[in-house]
């Protein structure tokens, strides 16, 4: 009950949260989600290569970390239901659309992936990262669940080629058991091998073509 109430007063002062985020990476606790920890080293370096200063993005339903780890030429963060990209767009388009953490609690998760699409210039990228092995948790629900596979599929479903696809995953036994009542910290000692059989959380890259195709399920090809 203590320690509850001490986070709750730590997460209601965000100056004092990220000090005291800074003082435990200091001393090697490291205060990110177990879960994501390597998700994040990938995706990052995938938008390094991108060059984020020459890209205009967009993400959906907006946390801190893309905005506070990048300098994009510009950034637009989206929220719910102010914004639902299952039924709207944005007038903007954009070189990368980052949905993180997201489309599993979209009611319609293919009419807000080809809303994606449309909101991307040619050759933009999206980039989702999605949970696989956690709990349900309704946010303010909880809908679906993808593979690496799942993933790779449902992409082209709704519009992106099967070649501009790159999907990879991340987990094990030990941070799936401790997630399993609370969200836990990698911390001191929490394992970043990766289990293949256990993907925590997955996540992939897709490139809209140069050519603009329409999104239609006709254009999934077979993986490999």
């Amino acid at each position: 009950m203590i320690a509850e109430t001490a986070l709750s007063f730590v997460r209601a002062r965000p100056g004092m949260k990220a000090r005291l985020g800074n003082a435990l990476r200091a001393i090697g606790y490291d205060s990110t989600d177990w879960s994501r920890v390597e998700m994040y080293r990938q995706c990052f370096a995938f938008v390094e290569r991108l060059g984020p200063r020459d890209l205009d993005v967009v993400e959906i339903s907006a946390g801190p970390q893309w905005s506070r780890n990048f300098r994009f030429r510009s950034y637009t963060g989206t929220s719910y239901p102010d914004f639902d990209i299952c039924s709207q767009t944005l007038p903007a388009r954009f070189d990368l659309v980052i949905a993180d953490q997201v489309f599993e609690h979209l009611k319609w998760p293919y009419r807000a992936a080809r809303n994606v699409f449309a909101m991307l210039r040619p050759g933009g990228h999206f980039l989702i990262t999605v949970p696989f092995l956690v709990r349900v948790h309704k946010s303010p629900i909880d809908c679906c669940r993808w593979t690496e596979d799942g993933l790779f599929y449902f992409l082209q479903e709704c519009g992106f080629p099967a070649d501009g696809i790159v999907t990879a995953a991340w987990g094990n036994r030990a941070c799936l058991v401790a997630n399993l009542k609370k969200w836990r910290k990698r911390g001191f000692f929490g394992s970043l091998a990766n289990e293949p059989d256990f993907p925590v959380v997955v996540w992939a890259f897709a490139r809209k073509p140069q050519d603009r195709p329409e999104p239609s399920p006709d254009n999934a090809t077979a993986k490999g």
